[in-house]
């Protein structure tokens, strides 16, 4: 089973996906704060699989901040980073490398659906390396 952890700062939002992922089969862990995502990265029993971070995460440390952290300290998990392509333009140095990947507000159907071709290239690569 896939893990995701979902880092949305926004409450309501962030339950209103997480039970959708649940519902499809999917474990989620759910943070408020780059912070909290980190505390849950740090578990070792939590295997993440996909991290999905809302581009506009407030606080100290930026999304893009966590998401390069993310593929530093855990490259054994994929990092999707959701927002309005106009917002993450304030926040990015590099469009091409730090743009959003998926839109915001969620498209629950095509977060899964992403999420889930993810998975099959990580399955893949397992295969090919096998």
């Amino acid at each position: 089973m896939n893990t995701v952890l979902l880092v949305d700062a926004d409450v309501i939002v962030r339950n209103q996906l997480a039970e959708f992922l649940r519902d499809c089969g999917l474990r989620v862990v759910e943070a408020s704060s780059a912070a909290e995502a980190r505390t849950f990265l740090a578990e070792a029993s939590l295997a993440i699989d996909v991290v999905l971070i809302d581009a506009r995460l407030p606080g100290a440390e930026t999304a893009f901040a966590l998401r390069a952290f993310v593929a530093q300290a855990h490259p054994e998990a994929d990092v999707l980073l959701a927002g309005s392509l106009d917002k993450a333009v304030d926040h990015a140095s590099d469009l091409c490398e730090d743009a959003p990947d998926l839109p915001k507000p969620y498209d629950p159907k095509s977060v899964l659906d992403r999420i889930r071709r993810l998975q099959a290239e990580r399955d893949r690569g397992a295969e090919d390396e096998g």
